[in-house]
């Protein structure tokens, strides 16, 4: 019996300002590294022995990855895929929710955040958040680089990968896999209909 599991990374700088992050590449906050130690502890107290990590490319992800391969002793190399990065959410990026939500109103920011195929506005490619202004994503081919991403669009990027690269390796493995709500989320739905 193969194991699989789906480890969303801790709470990041920007997740403690309740700011819409997405693809700004943002480090942990000291309680995400808190959190990332306790999934470690979790994950070797099952006595689970992972073959396969992998990681979005996405800072606050591979930082919770590193620290729980720490707690298990676990120096592997993971593999990183944009393709399970955190949704793109265009021009909401970087702003506070709470804020946005007065402002633009609750409803709109909820259909935003949950419909399954409306997006927000496109994030302007001159801003400082856009991904082709972060070096992260510098050997991502420009034609894939999103301006901004609905749950679909998520789920679509997400689960294809999985399919291709990650589904056969669970018949005689065990993979983990940390990344973000939305890349989990999708691959959640995929997995269990």
């Amino acid at each position: 019996m193969s194991f699989l599991i789906l480890l969303r990374h801790g709470q990041s700088l920007w997740n403690l300002e309740n700011r819409f992050t997405g693809w700004v590449d943002i480090g942990l906050a000291e309680k995400g590294e808190t959190e990332a130690r306790k999934a470690g502890s979790l994950i070797k107290n099952k006595k689970i022995k992972i073959n396969y990590y992998y990681s979005s490319l996405q800072l606050r992800a591979n930082d919770t990855l590193k620290i729980v391969q720490e707690v298990l002793n676990d120096k592997k190399e993971f593999i990183r895929a944009w393709q399970l990065n955190e949704r793109h959410y265009g021009a909401l990026t970087g702003l506070n929710k709470i804020e946005t939500a007065k402002k633009i109103g609750e409803d709109k920011v909820l259909k935003f955040r949950r419909s399954w195929d409306i997006k927000p506005e496109p994030l302007s490619k001159e801003s400082p958040y856009h991904p082709l202004n972060i070096k992260t994503y510098d050997k991502i081919p420009k034609e894939l680089i999103p301006d901004t991403e609905s749950l679909k669009d998520t789920h679509e990027r997400t689960t294809k990968y999985f399919d291709e690269e990650i589904k056969e390796k669970l018949e005689s493995n065990n993979v983990l896999i940390s990344a973000h709500g939305n890349s989990i989320r999708s691959l959640c739905k995929n997995l269990f209909h």
